[in-house]
């Protein structure tokens, strides 16, 4: 799995690299112009282009029939009845093309996370560095020691949580970079990636997972910890990334981020601007 996800993530960096000292906003904009060629390339030649145009057709006649004769109650039930079955197969025609695009679209996602979700630290900024254990494993019984760091002021003696299985360190950013923190865990050395004032449009990798399939798909920005280790994730707390839009922050709405709001409305837009250039029916 990492494999693929090394693969997959340099196909990012290489769209992102000539834009990472802009603003955020012009990589998103590309980002998702790309995607909507893709919607619009997977719906054009996975879905029944004739039907859905024959269809929207048949909606629309029943729409004018249901003006024309309103003052008809049984025609305007009709034209109703018709307008709803006719809906019903559109949706059937549509499911097949949406089908095909969720699983490439869902590994998308997954990548442009740690492009748009997360800041950068800033020198003189703290935060909190946690590992989480497995379960059943006291962090009272494990070796585990962060080495210092050029980058990094090691702020507290780590905080060993039992109830939670998990060992927290209170950390303050140094200098600028991506700086290694090493850890030595039953003298096996491992180290996590930390990023400190980086470009505009940088990635962020906040957690390094246990090596499985869900968890390298999930969290595919760093290479995952080896399985013989009693360490489930080790996470660095990043701020959330805003998305300013002329001096207005856009908020989360419903547990959605900004940056994945933004995305799919810029998606979806740009899929309806040139559906006529490439001649797609959606």
């Amino acid at each position: 799995m990492w494999i693929f996800n090394s693969a997959f993530g340099k196909i990012f960096k290489l769209i992102f690299f000539p834009f990472r000292g802009m603003n955020p906003w012009v990589g998103m904009i590309l980002i998702s112009f790309l995607t909507a060629l893709l919607m619009l390339f997977v719906f054009r030649f996975s879905s029944n282009q004739e039907g859905i145009r024959r269809v929207k057709n048949k909606i629309k006649a029943h729409l004018l029939e249901l003006r024309l004769f309103k003052d008809s109650l049984s025609l305007s039930f009709k034209a109703q009845r018709n307008i709803f079955r006719y809906n019903l197969k559109y949706i059937s025609y549509s499911a097949k093309p949406l089908l095909v695009m969720i699983i490439p679209l869902i590994l998308i996602l997954i990548q442009l996370n740690l492009w748009f979700g997360y800041e950068p630290l800033v020198p003189g900024q703290e935060t909190i560095l946690k590992v989480e254990l497995e379960e059943g494993r006291s962090p009272l019984d494990i070796d585990l020691a962060l080495e210092p760091s050029a980058g990094f002021d090691i702020q507290t003696l780590p905080l060993r949580i039992e109830e939670e299985s998990e060992i927290d360190w209170r950390l303050r950013a140094r200098e600028k970079g991506v700086h290694d923190l090493t850890f030595i865990v039953n003298g096996q050395r491992l180290t996590k990636k930390v990023a400190v004032a980086q470009k505009p449009l940088s990635k962020i990798s906040p957690m390094k997972v246990r090596r499985s399939f869900i968890n390298e798909l999930i969290n595919p920005g760093e290479s995952p910890l080896p399985r013989d280790l009693p360490i489930k994730t080790i996470r660095v707390k990043y701020p959330a990334k805003d998305m300013n839009l002329f001096g207005w922050n856009i908020p989360w709405l419903l547990g959605i981020p900004p940056w994945l709001i933004v995305y799919f409305v810029l998606s979806i837009i740009l899929g309806f601007v040139f559906k006529g250039i490439f001649k797609v029916e959606i």
